[in-house]
Formats: C-alpha cells, sequence, structure tokens
C-alpha cells in the first residue's frame, strides 16, 4: 500500500511538473510576443511626440504600409491618398514599417530638399547592393559623394548638346527602321498596336544604335528572342519577381541587405559585359569615328589620358541602357494614348511636326526638333498626368531643419527619408487649373512662366535632376515626329478606362496596356 501511494504521488508529482512546464513555455512565448511587439512599435509615438501631423493606424512591424507591401495600393496612389486627406499641412509623418519617414507636400519644403539645401538632402534613398547589382551600382541615380560626381561629370559630357547632334544620326536611322516595320504593319492589315510594346522596341532600338551602334533586332519579329528589347523586359516586364525585387530594393532595403535579391539578372549583365568589352576593345584600335554613347566615352578616355575600368563602364553603359529603355518608353505610350484620346491636339502637333520639317527639307534636325515647341507642351502635360517618376525618395545626409510654411518645425536627423509625392503635386488644383484636363495649352509661352518648378518635378530638380533628361527628350520627340507625320491614331476599346496603374510595378504600368489603331494620313 505504501509503494502504491508512493506510485501515485510520482505521477501526480510528474503531471504538476509538466502542468508547470507548460505554464513557464507559455509565459515565456507570451513574453517573447510582448517583446517583439513592443520592438516593432517602438517608433510609433516618434511623430505625436514632436507635434508632427501624422498618419494613424500604424500596424505592428509594417507601420503605414501593409497596403503597399500587399501589392493592394502602388506606392504613389498611398501618398498621394495621403496627400489630399492631409491638405493644408506643409509635412506629415508615416511610419515606413519601423521607422519614421516624412512626407513633404510644401513646394517650398521640396526646394529646399532638392536644390537650397541640398547637401542636407544629397542621397536617393536607394539602396543597391553591389555585390549582388554590381553594374547597376555604377549608376548615378544610386551613387553619392565623389562617385557620383564622377559618373555625373561623364554623363553630362555625353549629353551636351554638340554630342546629341551625333547622337541623334543614329536616333534617325531607328525612325526609318520603326516607319519601315509600321508600313510593313499595315500593309497586312495590322492597324491595332498596343503602345507601349510599339515604343519600347523603337527606345531599346535606340539604346543599341545610339549606345553602342549595333543592331538591336527590336523590329525583326523573327529575332525577338536575341533583341535587345527582351533584355530589357528581363528587367522591367511587370511578374512577381520584379514585383518582389522592386519591394525589396525600394521599400524594404534593409531586408534586401539580407536576402540580396539582384534586379538585374545575371545573363543580362554578362551580356553587356562582353559587348562592351569587345567594343571598347575595338574602339581604342581604330578610333574611328561612331555616332555612339561608346565612342563618347573612347574620347574622353583619350582626353583624359587614362583608361577607364571595364566594370566601371560596363556600368555606365548599363545606366545608358536602364534610363535610356523603360521611362521613355513609357512616357511615350502615354504621349500616344493622350494623342489618340484628342483628336484635335493630335491635329495641331501634326500640323508642327509637317511645317518645322518641310523647314528643313522633310528631315528630322536637332534644330527643328528644338522648334518643336508644341511637341513639348504634349510631352510636359503627358509627364504631368502620368510622371514617370511618381514619387521620389531622398535621405538626409545632414541633420537639418525644416520649417513649413503652417509654421510646423521638424528636425530631420541624419538617415530619415523624406518622401516627396510627386503624382500628387502635378494633380494639386492649388498650383494647376482642372488638374485633371489633358491640357498642353498650361505649357505654352504665355502660361509656363506662373508654373512653380517645384510643383512640376518629371525629372527631378536641382544637382540630382536626372542627367539623360535631353536625351531622353531628343529620342522621344525624334520618335513621336516620325509618328505624328505620317500616322493618325484613335484610341481603341482595348484600353481600360479609366487607366489602372499595377501597384508593385516599377514604373507607371496601367493593366490591360495601351491600345491605339494606326492608319495613314
Amino acid at each position: 500500500m505504501i509503494r502504491g501511494q508512493g506510485h501515485i504521488d510520482s505521477a501526480d508529482q510528474t503531471l504538476l511538473e509538466r502542468s508547470n512546464m507548460t505554464v513557464v513555455l507559455v509565459s515565456l512565448i507570451l513574453g517573447a510576443f510582448i517583446a517583439l511587439y513592443f520592438y516593432l512599435t517602438r517608433n510609433y509615438k516618434y511623430w505625436q511626440k514632436r507635434g508632427i501631423p501624422c498618419v494613424d493606424g500604424a500596424l505592428p512591424g509594417f507601420g503605414n504600409m501593409l497596403s503597399v507591401i500587399c501589392m493592394k495600393t502602388h506606392i504613389a496612389d498611398f501618398c498621394y491618398k495621403i496627400y489630399k486627406d492631409n491638405k493644408g499641412h506643409s509635412m506629415v509623418g508615416i511610419y515606413d514599417f519601423t521607422s519614421p519617414s516624412l512626407i513633404i507636400m510644401d513646394p517650398a519644403l521640396v526646394k529646399m530638399v532638392l536644390q537650397t539645401n541640398f547637401t542636407s538632402f544629397a542621397e536617393n534613398a536607394v539602396h543597391i547592393n553591389k555585390e549582388t547589382d554590381s553594374l547597376l551600382s555604377y549608376n548615378p541615380f544610386v551613387l553619392s559623394g565623389e562617385k557620383w560626381l564622377n559618373s555625373r561629370k561623364r554623363l553630362t559630357y555625353a549629353f551636351s548638346s554638340m554630342r546629341l547632334k551625333m547622337l541623334l544620326e543614329n536616333v534617325k536611322k531607328v525612325c526609318v527602321t520603326m516607319e519601315n516595320y509600321m508600313d510593313r504593319k499595315l500593309s497586312n492589315k495590322e492597324t491595332e498596336f498596343e503602345l507601349k510594346t510599339l515604343f519600347s522596341k523603337y527606345s531599346a532600338q535606340v539604346v543599341a544604335a545610339a549606345g553602342f551602334s549595333v543592331d538591336g533586332y527590336c523590329f525583326d519579329d523573327d529575332k525577338k528572342d536575341i533583341s535587345f528589347r527582351k533584355l530589357g523586359q528581363a528587367i522591367f516586364k511587370p511578374s512577381k519577381r520584379s514585383t518582389i525585387i522592386f519591394a525589396l530594393i525600394f521599400l524594404i532595403p534593409s531586408l534586401n541587405k539580407i536576402l540580396k535579391q539582384n534586379l538585374i539578372p545575371k545573363h543580362v549583365e554578362n551580356f553587356f559585359r562582353t559587348l562592351v568589352a569587345e567594343l571598347m576593345e575595338q574602339r581604342r584600335k581604330d578610333g574611328i569615328p561612331r555616332n555612339d554613347f561608346l565612342h563618347l566615352m573612347a574620347e574622353l578616355e583619350r582626353a583624359e589620358g587614362d583608361k577607364f575600368d571595364n566594370e566601371m563602364l560596363t556600368g555606365q553603359a548599363m545606366s545608358y541602357v536602364v534610363d535610356g529603355y523603360e521611362t521613355s518608353s513609357s512616357i511615350m505610350s502615354f504621349v500616344g494614348f493622350y494623342l489618340a484620346s484628342y483628336p484635335k491636339i493630335q491635329e495641331k502637333l501634326h500640323e508642327e511636326v509637317i511645317s518645322v520639317l518641310n523647314k528643313y527639307n522633310s528631315e528630322v534636325t536637332f534644330e527643328g526638333l528644338r522648334e518643336m515647341t508644341y511637341m513639348d507642351q504634349v510631352i510636359n502635360e503627358t509627364m504631368r498626368m502620368i510622371p514617370g517618376t511618381l514619387l521620389m525618395k531622398k535621405r538626409c545626409t545632414e541633420e537639418f531643419e525644416l520649417k513649413g510654411s503652417d509654421g510646423v518645425v521638424c528636425r530631420v536627423p541624419l538617415g530619415m527619408e523624406i518622401l516627396i509625392p510627386v503624382q500628387a503635386l502635378h494633380k494639386d488644383p492649388q498650383y494647376w487649373e482642372n488638374p485633371e484636363e489633358y491640357d498642353p495649352e498650361r505649357f505654352n509661352s504665355d502660361r509656363k512662366s506662373n508654373i512653380d518648378r517645384f510643383t512640376f518635378l518629371p525629372f527631378g530638380e536641382g544637382p540630382r535632376i536626372c542627367v539623360g533628361m535631353r536625351m531622353a527628350q531628343l529620342q522621344m520627340k525624334a520618335g513621336l515626329a516620325m509618328i505624328v507625320k505620317k500616322y493618325k491614331m484613335e484610341l481603341s476599346p482595348k484600353t481600360q478606362m479609366p487607366l489602372k496603374l499595377i501597384p508593385g510595378s516599377i514604373l507607371p504600368t496601367p493593366k490591360g496596356g495601351l491600345w491605339a489603331y494606326f492608319r495613314h494620313l
């Protein structure tokens, strides 16, 4: 009996020990969750403590960004809504995951950040891992300090007026190639085109010709799998991979430091490394002048008396590819969309193009393109409606005090990100009359002087304004002039109206594409 009683006591003790262990384990798990909660929300009183207006509803770990990271909302639409909901404030704080970030809404503050106090906000808030995206790390957009200055000087050299005239010679050849392509399609009764597809063929072919003096095979349907456009699509075509990589690089760079995902696929990097190495060696040996970017780099190399590092040179060439391909074709496709939507505007542009071309014996010239001022108005109004860069992110590089017109003062610490809602500024009725109306006349010679330049930021502003802006304008105007002089565009019902942008896309990309009918004039 005594032994039996001892056995019962032992079983009870085991149950008690297990119960205690369960309580301890539950307590530890609960404690860990509480600790994690406080860690993830540790900064969520930052703006309230400083008296800065801020967005409510921050969630642990996600802050205010859940709808963006879940791809339910485009980052630009997210900022646009905050802008409208907080109209009257000069700045608004948000929680970008666990970090406080500041959205500035006053053009005077935008001017401070981009120009007046540039040294305090000298970096773009984008981190590129040199180990995983070696070539992209040479893009002036992501560089800072001396590296940025040196890179910008080289690209500025390449895009001076004198050298743009040289590059235009190869751009003109691409215009002829596109015209022949369009004529073949129309002769085969193919009249409907997806505008982004058409203009990405053009911009990729321009990159091949004006960048390297090679055939990009972009208008050869039989060679589409080896075309330069195929390489561009590998980087920019909307997909689950590109959406995730974009989110990691531009929205959660701290996580990408661990995951080390690359935006430029390795086969694309390897292609350009081989291409640039071979062509530069050829340029150095033969010294034959060519109207392309690599010739200009070889010319600069001789002027400086120093052979450029091949990796750096390939990175500069990749900058030309990345910046020249996707952004230009995206803007051109939206220009085509608006021209097809507004026949009178299209007709007026046609008349200007014909008038200028007649003046120069039907030839596209550098001087003639500069005289197409209504073309400038159309492109500017398109970029106002749908800017290529919907949002700018800057990083504070020196602590600075921002003072808003509403009296709000914010001491911006080193490392904090500043968000500039470009799309919202472009659509604000305070600065634009009837902002939802497509009206190129707001950029005419009489009215454009009334525009606050820091409410119109298609290429950025200040010392870090897009260095390839003039080249982009040149190739867009040349390609559009070729289209408008010869063809009439009408919007196809396949275009989904109203336009809705695909969340998570790197550049503004409408769902279903932009479709138009073309016919000869």
